[in-house]
């Protein structure tokens, strides 16, 4: 039910996005131990105790999530991480079983991600006036709703997302594009309703859709919610205004060069990138829909004989990416994705080609969101500000010994 609904959102955005500056329409083996970064241990399994149900049962406060390593401070003279994010819009387990797949493939290439949950995929469509859109009726999404077997499928697979050690982030709920009534238009107040709604559908699943037999959500939605991305990457000056009062830590709904983020409103700003996309003169944004415009426009099936060559552009991309980070000045990598078989599945191959190549080379950490906002609050601001100046690609000068050392004394 989610393939086929989600196609109607993202279809909408088309037209703006022929160059790409707007976005969307059980474990493989031991870890590989990460020091000195939040690094991630799948199959950590269960919860430190006995769960504490909060409202109806729904979800739970369970505990530390289990797995992941405290950040560390970078020490003089060391080089900082690569890190690597891969997250996905609307994170809804459908026929395709596509959650369920990724979630196999962090587990085998020791990677973390970043789930954004649409809210409306845990509210059956039975109830679904118990949504009530800004500048929209009671009822309405852009994106459907589920039925029962869904949110049951999805919610399984939340609960196993987060005991991997993921991140349950929102792209909030009925995923309103354009000019009219979409979340470009939205007033503060209005933001603030939709978050309150993402929120209470995750917090309420169980009373919404009579599985009460289901287990909790092994967290407290509260707590674990500190960012999201925004339906087409619009409304976000809005948008951030309301986050920031509600007490988010980053925003992924910019756009932004591979540099390293900065804050904005108290928020880090860890907005997707340009990278290049071989063979065509200029960038696109760093997720999967924006190659498909640059290559089949609005078809979300296109030329079969062209697939593999699309897939192939759009890893080689990333890779292309990943390669002047990791040598020049180390920014993270942000990738964005949905759960889709756009072209013959052709970009959710490119996705996985990419974590298995990235993911298992030294000093690379593929993390979550929040993994990575962890890791930039520990370290010190002012070295922070000098990797800032580093451009594109761009790696210190003389070393990164003496880059980070010379920050270090300057510190004392």
């Amino acid at each position: 039910m989610l393939a086929a609904t989600r196609k109607i959102a993202f279809g909408t955005a088309a037209t703006a996005l022929v160059v790409g500056l707007a976005g969307c329409p059980g474990s493989d083996g031991p870890p590989r131990p990460h020091s000195g970064a939040p690094g991630s241990k799948k199959g950590a399994g269960a919860p430190e105790g006995p769960a504490r149900l909060i409202g109806d049962g729904s979800t739970a406060y369970t505990g530390s999530q289990p797995g992941l390593a405290r950040p560390q401070r970078l020490k003089p003279g060391e080089k900082p991480p690569q890190f690597v994010v891969f997250s996905w819009d609307g994170a809804g387990e459908d026929s395709q079983k596509l959650f369920s797949h990724f979630r196999k493939v962090g587990r085998k290439y020791d990677a973390t991600m970043t789930y954004f949950l649409s809210g409306v995929y845990l509210l059956p469509e039975e109830r679904a006036t118990l949504y009530a859109p800004p500048r929209h009726a009671p009822g309405r999404s852009d994106i459907g709703f589920n039925d029962t077997a869904g949110i049951r499928d999805t919610v399984r697979q939340l609960r196993g997302a987060w005991l991997d050690g993921n991140e349950i982030g929102t792209h909030f709920n009925g995923h309103f594009c354009g000019p009219v009534g979409g979340v470009g238009t939205w007033s503060v107040d209005e933001w603030r309703s939709e978050i309150s709604q993402a929120k209470s559908f995750v917090k309420n699943w169980k009373t919404n859709s009579g599985l009460t037999g289901e287990h909790p959500l092994p967290f407290d939605y509260d707590k674990e919610l500190i960012g999201g991305r925004t339906p087409c990457l619009e409304g976000r000056t809005n948008f951030l205004q309301a986050a920031s009062r509600l007490g988010f830590r980053y925003d992924s709904s910019g756009a932004n060069d591979q540099i390293w983020p900065k804050k904005e409103l108290g928020l880090w700003d860890l907005g997707l990138q340009m990278v290049p996309v071989p063979g065509r003169a200029f960038e696109t944004l760093s997720m999967d829909y924006n190659f498909l415009v640059n290559q089949s426009g609005t078809s979300y099936q296109g030329d079969p004989v062209m697939y593999e060559y699309w897939g192939a552009q759009m890893r080689e991309g990333l890779l292309r990416a990943f390669d002047r980070a990791y040598h020049g000045n180390r920014a993270p990598l942000i990738i964005g994705n949905h759960f889709e078989s756009w072209n013959g599945g052709t970009y959710m191959r490119a996705v996985e080609e990419t974590i298995a190549a990235v993911c298992v080379r030294q000093e690379v950490r593929c993390v979550s969101f929040r993994q990575l906002a962890d890791w930039l609050d520990v370290q010190d601001p002012r070295l922070l500000a000098k990797l800032r100046t580093l451009g594109v690609g761009e790696p210190p000068k003389p070393d990164w010994n003496a880059f980070t050392a010379a920050q270090a004394a300057n510190a004392r």
